[in-house]
């Protein structure tokens, strides 16, 4: 098979949910505490430059280029766009996408509350929505189901519905509150374990996205919330997370992919040098940092030629390409273009796993459908 000829599944994709998913859909009481991504849906972007001291003196682009090529005309078009299974699927194929794992987009702000009841609400409003939108009219959409973990019980009970459901990963926070190496999350790793589904984390997600402000924010906090999967992924190996669950797969949603080798190669060298401390390096783990993270440690990207060139560190099972539709930092309309320039020089069958091959595992595609023109 040609490079030009794979399959592509895009391992992040995005929904653009209505403020009225939120706003018309839970109590009054509960609609006062949502944040302001929360109650105004996809617009997110004016109160994001006024957050970070730009877009004071100019008009905020509030819809990107991908959304106007895609067909939307505001954002209001555009929600009603990504959640209609047909004209979902016209892009795909304008973008020879044969496959979607797909996110919410304001909901990913849900982890910000402070309310339990609040988050556990909304959690569930999603998933039931996404499944009924997307999830069910189509084998080529496989959607995340948000898990509130704001208390391990009600996260498990929400783990099994999204399961029998039939959402196809868990989505969780990047940043654990408390973190992840904690004993109180392990019957949410063994109930996830046990259900086969892999665990998503986004970028920007359980963590306040603004570090800086002012000349140089924007670019500046996105590079720093992407720093974040490092340290998470080197957490979950080093705690034995991994080695305990070897059937959990954590997959780390627009945080770029090339800091995969440096986390490894930088895990397993103080993981090893360590060692002359009595007791700084526990628990023992059977084998170094990098052998989980390789095993179970995913990370997409849209551009990222640094990954590509250190696919013999990282082996090709982590890396996984997604196209991000329909923000500006994606790949759509030109995702063929993109994926066949960035992998030209891999071996086909590596080019195939990374193109889409191990999304379609991780996310259970039926690979039939993958392969049929629509």
């Amino acid at each position: 098979m040609e490079l030009t000829s794979l399959p592509l599944v895009s391992a992040d994709s995005h929904v653009e949910e209505p403020s009225y998913l939120w706003t018309r859909h839970l109590p009054a009481s509960m609609v006062k505490e949502l944040p302001i991504a929360l109650q105004q849906g996809a617009d997110t972007a004016s109160t994001f430059a006024k957050r970070i001291g730009v877009g004071e003196t100019e008009e905020v682009k509030g819809l990107t280029d991908a959304a106007r090529l895609a067909g939307a005309d505001d954002v209001e078009a555009l929600c009603e766009l990504t959640a209609d299974p047909d004209r979902r699927l016209a892009v795909m194929r304008q973008d020879d996408i044969a496959a979607e794992c797909i996110y919410p987009t304001s909901g990913l702000f849900v982890w910000s509350l402070d309310n339990p009841r609040v988050g556990e609400a909304c959690c569930r409003l999603y998933n039931e929505w996404v499944y009924d939108r997307l999830e069910s009219r189509s084998p080529r959409f496989r959607c995340a189901g948000m898990i509130p973990t704001w208390n391990v019980e009600k996260a498990i009970a929400e783990v099994q519905h999204i399961a029998d459901m039939g959402l196809a990963a868990a989505l969780m926070p990047l940043v654990g509150k408390p973190e992840y190496n904690h004993r109180d999350w392990q019957p949410l790793w063994s109930a996830i374990e046990e259900t086969g589904l892999p665990v998503v984390m986004h970028q920007g997600t359980g963590h306040d996205m603004l570090f800086y402000r002012g000349p140089g924010a924007a670019v500046s906090n996105l590079v720093a919330t992407q720093s974040m999967a490092p340290r998470t992924a080197v957490l979950l190996s080093t705690s034995s997370v991994l080695a305990a669950h070897p059937g959990l797969h954590f997959i780390f949603v627009e945080t770029n992919a090339s800091w995969l080798p440096w986390a490894m190669s930088t895990a397993d060298f103080y993981h090893e040098s360590f060692q002359e401390y009595d007791g700084w390096v526990w628990p023992d783990l059977p084998e170094k940092p990098s052998f989980y993270m390789t095993r179970q440690i995913h990370g997409t990207f849209q551009y990222d030629p640094f990954v590509v060139d250190s696919l013999s560190r990282t082996g090709v099972e982590p890396v996984l390409w997604g196209s991000d539709f329909p923000h500006a930092e994606g790949t759509f309309p030109h995702s063929r273009d993109s994926v066949t320039e960035q992998l030209a020089g891999v071996e086909i069958a590596s080019a195939a796993a990374i193109a889409g091959g191990t999304a379609a595992k991780l996310f259970r595609f039926d690979p039939e459908v993958l392969t049929k023109p629509f």
